[in-house]
């Protein structure tokens, strides 16, 4: 096994997130991570409580009756009694140091690597102990390996030292690189008008507060941004204007939507002696984000990016930068971003990660000693307390899935929430993948809704990053194309085909209303009123629904029949529903399409039979698409709003609504107060597991779905097609084609077009006939069937995505089969929110307010929680 790394640090964890974050989270992918932070004074006890923010990762907090500062030595005895519980659990271990000041606890270990990681030059720092030099030229004794975080602190030790190694800071890319959405922005900047000039990081001594007084003077209408927590001055002391706006320390996940909103980054250091050896994280983060930066004159940034970063002697020189900044020319900006991109394409904090590793492995190891950690009435035993003190994690409310309820319900909640994603984004279904310059979406989304929150909601996460649009959706039958909905617009289908759609439809109502004996009989409707495609997307404005006396229908395909008559049924709505359900059409029932019959709007058809349908019809006739990032901007668009945490790449694996906790893949547990599950109902049951009743369990089993397999096509030919999406009812691979090009340009490579190719499938039903390159090659020559590629078109992207769970199937035994299962969870607390996991069918905008009711019931039970508690 791995030797562990036993950390000390004098920052804490959750302090800002910065080197000693970096790394050890990404050597704990190797190494058991023990991470020890100063002591927390307590009234009169000593103690230690843990945490683990990350995989792997334990942070240990040791609380001392002792009012000092820091690893003082006043708090050694407490912390050597702890230090000696803690270590005989990790018998193999590195000892890292990021203070010399804890050195003195080395003793009660036995390390086989002493490693020191010279981040700052602490001495310099304000308030450092006496003792710290004299310290730290012990630890430079004792270490094997000494890291420094930048040139001028390796320039520093080098000579101190056999073994010292300098890895600057570095990059996350990955991340920053969300800041080029500029549409992203924070939205704490909603009331900050532009420019903008922002920093972000401690604000302490070495902070150049004069400087940003005088910036702020010389242009009112700059507003100078500062992001994060004042240490070791008085706030007071800060200067006060207009347009200097002070926002607190953010989680390192809102940095990119802070840059996002900025015109120019900013690094307004002070020059003096705690700034002399710093080696600013930020400066690269600035780059990623590929704004100009103006900096003062600090070595490390100085000396290794001068041509990049505009460096300012003295304050007018630093306002002149940036004004020069503000006012540069795009090709100056490129010029600036290219120098940018080839600094961080040498450079990531996984390959100084990597570097490290290789030292620390190759590194000969100190010869392991006999470790006397136990006393007499205290044996040694064999704890993984690693794992241990994981499952003693704590969440207030848990939400499982970061798809749009999952989202909508973690901003609803506030600080309290943990948000559970097993993908490494957000969004769920929901979210966008890039192939070769194309962005495609998890199948085809839209944004319409009636209802005016929603609509809110789009502003708040979207702002401008948006456009509407009228709707083009058609259907390809008889090798043309008609509008949709399809009984709406006949013009166009052969005359044999509109003459029995037409007769079909006025039997189907003068027939059924005759044999009800009761005249015209009919009433305006209240049902939620559907077109043939049964997908939700469109009522007719004048329909009718049956008299109370007719016999409603006992399945979907009976209901096709009565509603739309043999015509349509034949032409289009059978076969097209077959298609799509991939489900007998009597299987299922009809409770999902309103509660009585809708019948057509006669009039609407013959019109439509006889002449071109102008405007588009139903709730999304006129619908809107993220510009930039596919819908995935909509979903990303949440989380610089949500206050609580958002937990990636974290999948359950088990829930016990008895002990209320939820394990994951990598080891973590949670306990929770309330839990919120977005997740599908079946899998819910299933990670539940033997604590759930045999009935429950049967009921999960039975309830239905079908899935969705989408194959995403890029050709090198632009604009192919003027339309939004086509139905296809009949002999394509494909059911749908959505047209991903057109929802947004932004969405197709330079010279390209993109569209998505939709297909259900069910194991039980309608097995999925092929995949991989074969399920891509017939949606190709589908495409070119029904006229959309030529035979000629150069594909340039393709790939396909995989939705085990596409639709909910309204089976006749699923409405008694949810029952069962609803009932049960709720006298477990648990609360079942969205489209799978209260197994309705749900588009995205319902799936927002469902997060919303799922938040509002979580904050009504929690005081009825307290008022039993306190009985």
């Amino acid at each position: 096994m791995a030797s562990a790394i036993i950390v000390f640090s004098h920052l804490r964890w959750d302090f800002v997130f910065q080197r000693p974050q970096h790394l050890l989270s990404r050597l704990a992918a190797h190494y058991p991570i023990v991470f020890v932070e100063e002591p927390v004074c307590h009234e009169s006890k000593t103690f230690l409580t843990t945490y683990s923010p990350a995989p792997n990762v334990l942070v240990c907090q040791p609380h001392t009756p002792v009012n000092m500062p820091g690893f003082h030595d006043d708090q050694l005895p407490h912390l050597q009694k702890l230090l000696r519980q803690l270590v005989r659990d990790y018998h193999d271990h590195i000892a890292w140091f990021y203070t010399p000041m804890a050195l003195p606890l080395l003793q009660e270990m036995q390390p086989r690597l002493v490693v020191y990681d010279c981040m700052d030059e602490l001495a310099s720092f304000k308030n450092a102990p006496k003792q710290l030099l004299q310290r730290e030229s012990a630890l430079l004794k004792v270490a094997d390996i000494v890291f420094t975080g930048g040139q001028s602190l390796y320039r520093a030790k080098r000579d101190r030292h056999p073994n010292v190694h300098c890895f600057p800071s570095s990059v996350d890319a990955t991340h920053f690189v969300q800041a080029l959405d500029r549409s992203n922005s924070h939205p704490a900047h909603k009331d900050i008008p532009g420019p903008r000039l922002g920093y972000y990081g401690v604000i302490d001594e070495r902070f150049d507060t004069e400087l940003i007084a005088r910036l702020a003077d010389a242009h009112s209408s700059w507003q100078v941004v500062l992001v994060g927590p004042v240490v070791k001055i008085d706030p007071a002391t800060l200067p006060q204007r207009t347009n200097i706006h002070y926002l607190g320390q953010q989680p390192y996940h809102a940095l990119p939507n802070f840059l996002a909103g900025w015109d120019v980054c900013l690094l307004p250091f002070a020059l003096n002696e705690a700034t002399r050896f710093i080696s600013p994280t930020k400066t690269l983060e600035y780059m990623a984000a590929e704004l100009p930066i103006v900096s003062t004159p600090v070595t490390d940034v100085a000396d290794a990016y001068s041509d990049i970063v505009a460096i300012a002697h003295d304050a007018p020189a630093f306002i002149a930068a940036c004004e020069a900044a503000l006012l540069a020319s795009p090709e100056e900006q490129e010029t600036k971003i290219a120098a940018m991109r080839r600094v961080l394409a040498s450079t990531s904090w996984d390959s100084t990660v990597e570097k490290m590793r290789a030292l620390l492995d190759s590194a000969p190891r100190r010869q392991p000693h006999a470790l006397k950690v136990s006393t007499p009435d205290e044996p040694v035993v064999n704890i993984n307390r690693l794992r241990q003190h994981e499952a003693l994690k704590f969440a207030r409310t848990a939400i499982i899935g970061a798809g749009p309820t999952g989202l909508s319900a973690a901003y609803h909640l506030g600080h309290e929430a943990v948000l559970l994603e097993r993908n490494s984004m957000v969004g769920g279904w929901c979210r966008s993948i890039k192939d070769n310059g194309f962005t495609f979406d998890y199948a085809g989304h839209i944004m319409f809704s009636n209802d005016p929150y929603v609509l809110e909601l789009y502003d708040l996460l979207l702002g401008s990053n948006v456009h509407w649009q009228d709707r083009e959706a058609w259907v390809y039958s008889k090798n043309v194309y008609t509008r949709y909905p399809f009984q709406g617009a006949l013009y166009g289908l052969p005359p044999d085909v509109i003459k029995e759609c037409i007769t079909g439809a006025i039997e189907a109502r003068f027939g059924s209303l005759s044999k009800s004996g009761t005249g015209s009989g009919t009433a305006p409707s209240k049902a939620r009123a559907q077109d043939c495609c049964a997908d939700g997307g469109v009522a007719l404005p004048d329909s009718k629904v049956a008299a109370l006396e007719r016999r409603n229908p006992a399945n979907f395909e009976e209901f096709i029949y009565q509603v739309w008559g043999a015509g349509i049924a034949k032409h289009f709505a059978i076969p097209y529903n077959r298609k799509l359900w991939a489900v007998p059409l009597n299987e299922m029932e009809t409770s999902w399409l309103g509660g009585r019959v809708p019948l057509p709007n006669l009039e609407e058809i013959i019109d439509g039979a006889l002449q071109p349908v102008g405007k588009p019809m139903g709730p999304n006739a006129r619908f809107g698409y993220p510009l930039r990032g596919g819908f995935q901007a909509l979903m990303s668009g949440f989380v610089p709003h949500i206050k609580g945490t958002i937990e990636l790449n974290a999948e359950v694996t088990h829930i016990s609504p008895k002990q209320r906790i939820i394990a994951l893949a990598d080891g973590r547990r949670y306990q929770y107060d309330n839990l919120i599950s977005t997740m599908p109902l079946p899998e819910l049951v299933r990670m539940i597991g033997d604590e759930a009743p045999d009935e429950v369990r049967q009921a999960a089993e039975g309830l239905k779905h079908i899935s969705v397999r989408c194959v995403n096509l890029g050709v090198a030919r632009q604009n192919i097609t003027d339309k939004h999406w086509i139905y296809y009812p009949e002999d394509t691979i494909f059911h749908r084609i959505f047209v991903q090009g057109n929802a947004s340009p932004e969405c197709n490579a330079p010279g390209g077009f993109g569209i998505t190719c939709e297909i259900t499938y069910s194991p039980t039903w309608k097995p999925l006939p092929a995949s991989g390159k074969e399920l891509i090659d017939r949606c190709i020559q589908d495409c070119i069937k029904v006229g959309m590629f030529r035979p000629d078109d150069k594909i340039i992207a393709a790939n396909e995505i995989d939705m085990p769970y596409g639709y909910v199937v309204y089976d006749h035994a699923r409405a008694k089969n949810v029952d069962t299962i609803k009932s049960w969870l709720a006298m477990h607390d648990i609360i079942l929110a969205g489209r799978y996991s209260e197994w309705e069918y749900y588009n995205s905008d319902h799936a927002f307010i469902a997060g919303k009711k799922a938040a509002e019931a979580v904050k009504w039970v929690e005081p009825k929680k307290s008022a039993l508690a306190a009985e």
